[in-house]
């Protein structure tokens, strides 16, 4: 019999020896090492070895019969559990198994001093592709010397029988005895002083495949897995991955990362947690080559396994060298339909009590139940929310028989994250307060409906879910696109059958995300608000050039928005804030003027040009440059809203050529928004300057009768179907064809009327956008609408 057995010699078809973790590790030593794929090296016990420990300890008949007495409902699963776990700790390795572990831990130390280790579980029934066993046993961290790693390996065995463990095989139906537990023992990789995290193939909540997202905290990688922390989230695209001249990261977030786990100091404490220094939180863990450097390993290991992958990785802080310690198949989103989804939208509103990142898009409500403590897991109530810190596998028992979960700590890929995942369940993670500001015993809605941020509101809302089969839609010939905005719904989408984005409000990510007015940024000195100063100073730490800290955040909003849609055109407006909505900004009110009117004010393209703001528009610029030519989606399409002028249109285009962006020049494209009258009466020279029109119905339709669209007294008279708006359209939709460049409409009105939606078919006009939700229900509209034309 075989007792022990080094990575360098297994592979995926020793699973039954070994078990996934294992058998997945020796698999890519083996295999992607000359891929550039680093491993940390080590040696695995058998499944035989164990068994062979089991019937020399005389266990199988004492194991059998306290899970026979559980199941039987005449214990409980805590005292069934620690009656078989005291039992494998009182065995003892045989003569021939223990001599095994110890020669190859001394191999594995290369003569030198006892080497640090993890010893790692690995039954034979996990890391398959349909459930990942999620810490189901224990892992050790820092284990030096022969004693010590017996003992961690005893206990390893001794943790295939956890509470959690015995729970979540009954619920995914594996027989408890036909498992069996493989050691592994892995070199230490020193991430304590360096950093570590979980890697996906995969966006774990939309499913959308064509991007890594990784996660990152410092210290060894258990603060992550276990929800501890709130690490740091990068995203980046893959397709663009092989071409060394771009970045294509999407996004960094910086976690607040408040602690990390270390190795002891002394005594039998092998690891311990600290606080992190501040200066520690509010740093990425990773730069910018080691982002792409994992993600590039991510795509390897993918295409390797030919299945979407969850990796856990290490950074070495003594030598700098990354390393992937975990490989495991995704067990979630790759077992979804491509074709088939549902929808969840909530039809209330109420007081959002917490927010954090959103885990699945389902909607769920019940009464919270606040527990901050496992020890206290029995008090939770069947199809209650549960609101706790964190939670870790000892907790899985009562997350299948909860509506949801929300927690303090942890982020996408930590272990809160990957079982509700698994089970179904939406959670909200990461909140930072809920157990604060979620009263025990409250009716509470739970929201994970709007992209990758999550709401918990009080009260129960009212919602609605809808089935789709995305088979079942007709095509058209008129292009449907899509509207979007926040760049944290954008992969939630993906899967529509659009061809595009008509209209990506930059406006959005400068509010939401960046906060602060350009012009604070660039004349800091002109801010004399003593809270906003403070603020926009946070907001900017760690960039040397406070623009920058603008230009990179909308440069990867952008991205965002625009990698589900690739290679389709993404048709980003650029900023078009009203003066009082720009002196709303962090440091506005010492760059905007008071206006009467600011619907018809200083907006859109007299901004860009003018002295008042250019320095703004300037970095606007500099973020799509970014996007096009650093991060590689030459995709996006330019659009300039509320352009009054022919002269105007050249003074924009002059502005954006002196900042790298030349209409024509590496394939860049120009649209102009279609919204003020002269702009239909002069198509035909507007027509000469841009390459598309979009027409923006809601201004068109206020310019054109005279109507201010936010007047409530008025509303009856504004309707974009009024005869002189019809023929305003049709005109815009006749002379861009005649010009020969494209235009299409983004708005409402063919979501909201049918026979709007059929007027614009007549005409020709070449797309027409909508807002997502939208999408499902005017497809069918405009085909028909077709259809009644191909009969005319």
């Amino acid at each position: 019999m075989q007792h022990v057995i080094d990575f360098t010699e297994i592979g995926l078809v020793d699973i039954p020896e070994v078990g996934g973790k294992n058998a997945s590790l020796g698999e890519m030593i083996r295999e992607l090492g000359s891929q550039g794929v680093s491993v940390p090296g080590g040696f695995a016990t058998t499944s035989a070895a164990f068994r062979a420990f089991i019937d020399a300890n005389d266990l199988r008949a004492g194991i059998a019969s306290a899970l026979d007495r559980y199941h039987a409902g005449e214990t409980t699963l805590q005292v069934a559990g620690l009656t078989i776990r005291d039992a494998i700790l009182g065995g003892s390795f045989s003569d021939a198994t223990a001599d095994a572990i110890r020669s190859a831990y001394r191999d594995l130390a290369g003569g030198k001093h006892p080497v640090p280790v993890a010893v790692r579980s690995s039954a034979t029934a996990e890391d398959l592709p349909d459930a990942s066993f999620a810490g189901q046993q224990e892992t050790y961290l820092n284990v030096v010397g022969e004693h010590d790693l017996l003992d961690a390996c005893l206990r390893c065995y001794a943790s295939l029988f956890t509470d959690r463990a015995i729970s979540y095989r009954d619920l995914n139906g594996i027989d408890q005895l036909d498992v069996a537990l493989s050691i592994g023992v892995q070199r230490m990789v020193r991430s304590d002083s360096g950093g570590s995290g979980v890697m996906f193939s995969i966006d774990t909540d939309s499913g959308f495949p064509d991007v890594v997202v990784i996660s990152a905290a410092w210290g060894l990688g258990e603060t992550v897995v276990q929800g501890i922390v709130d690490p740091d989230k990068y995203v980046v695209f893959k397709p663009f991955l092989d071409d060394p001249t771009l970045s294509p990261i999407i996004e960094k977030t910086v976690g607040e990362k408040a602690t990390k786990m270390v190795l002891g100091t002394g005594g039998t404490v092998r690891t311990r947690i600290k606080e992190t220094t501040a200066t520690e939180r509010a740093r990425l863990v990773l730069s910018d080559e080691e982002i792409l450097a994992l993600a590039r390993w991510a795509v390897t290991i993918e295409r390797h396994y030919e299945r979407p992958m969850d990796m856990e990785w290490a950074k070495d802080g003594v030598t700098g060298e990354l390393f992937i310690v975990q490989a495991r198949p995704e067990t979630v989103q790759s077992r979804r339909s491509a074709t088939k989804f549902t929808v969840h939208r909530l039809t209330g509103t109420g007081d959002v009590l917490v927010t954090g990142a959103a885990i699945g898009d389902a909607i769920a409500t019940g009464t919270a139940c606040v527990i901050k403590s496992a020890a206290d897991i029995e008090k939770f109530v069947d199809g209650a929310i549960l609101v706790t810190e964190m939670t870790d596998p000892d907790w899985v028992p009562i997350m299948a028989r909860a509506a949801g979960i929300v927690t303090d700590h942890g982020g996408s890929t930590s272990h809160a994250a990957i079982v509700s995942r698994e089970l179904g369940i939406p959670a909200i993670v990461g909140t930072g307060s809920a157990t604060r500001d979620i009263p025990d015993g409250a009716t509470v809605t739970l929201s994970c409906a709007d992209g990758d941020q999550g709401q918990v509101y009080a009260g129960a809302l009212p919602f609605e879910t809808e089935e789709i089969d995305l088979g079942a839609l007709p095509e058209t010939r008129t292009k449907v696109l899509v509207n979007v905005a926040t760049p944290a719904a954008a992969f939630q989408w993906w899967r529509l059958p659009v061809s595009g984005v008509g209209l990506a409000r930059m406006e959005f990510i400068i509010n939401n995300l960046i906060t602060v007015h350009p012009m604070a940024l660039i004349h800091p000195e002109q801010v004399t608000d003593a809270g906003d100063r403070k603020r926009i100073a946070h907001l900017t730490r760690g960039y040397a050039d406070p623009r920058d800290y603008f230009v990179e955040t909308l440069a990867l909003g952008i991205a965002k928005l625009a990698a589900p849609h690739h290679p389709n055109p993404v048709i980003v407006r650029m900023s078009d804030f009203k003066t009082n909505e720009y002196a709303h900004l962090l440091g506005g009110a010492a760059f905007e003027g008071l206006e009467e009117n600011p619907m018809i004010g200083f907006r859109g393209a007299s901004r860009y040009y003018d002295p008042r703001y250019r320095e703004g528009f300037e970095l606007e610029c500099r973020a799509i440059r970014r996007v096009r030519e650093q991060i590689g989606f030459r995709n996006v399409v330019v659009m300039i809203p509320f352009c009054r002028t022919v002269d105007e249109a050249d003074r924009v285009l002059e502005v954006m050529a002196a900042n790298g962006l030349l209409r024509g020049e590496n394939g860049l494209e120009v649209y102009m928004m279609c919204e003020v009258p002269s702009n239909v009466v002069l198509a035909e020279h507007f027509a000469t300057r841009f390459d598309g029109f979009s027409i923006g119905s809601n201004d068109l339709t206020q310019l054109t009768l005279g109507v201010d669209r936010d007047s409530g007294s008025l509303a009856a008279l504004f309707d974009e179907r009024d005869p002189a708006v019809i023929w305003m359209i049709a005109e815009a939709i006749r002379k861009a064809h005649a010009a020969g460049i494209k235009i299409g409409i983004c708005g409402q009105g063919p979501s909201d009327h049918a026979d709007f939606a059929e007027f614009l078919v007549r005409e020709g006009i070449d797309s027409i956008s909508l807002n997502p939700d939208s999408v499902l229900k005017t497809l069918p509209r405009i085909a028909a609408a077709e259809g009644l034309l191909a009969k005319l």
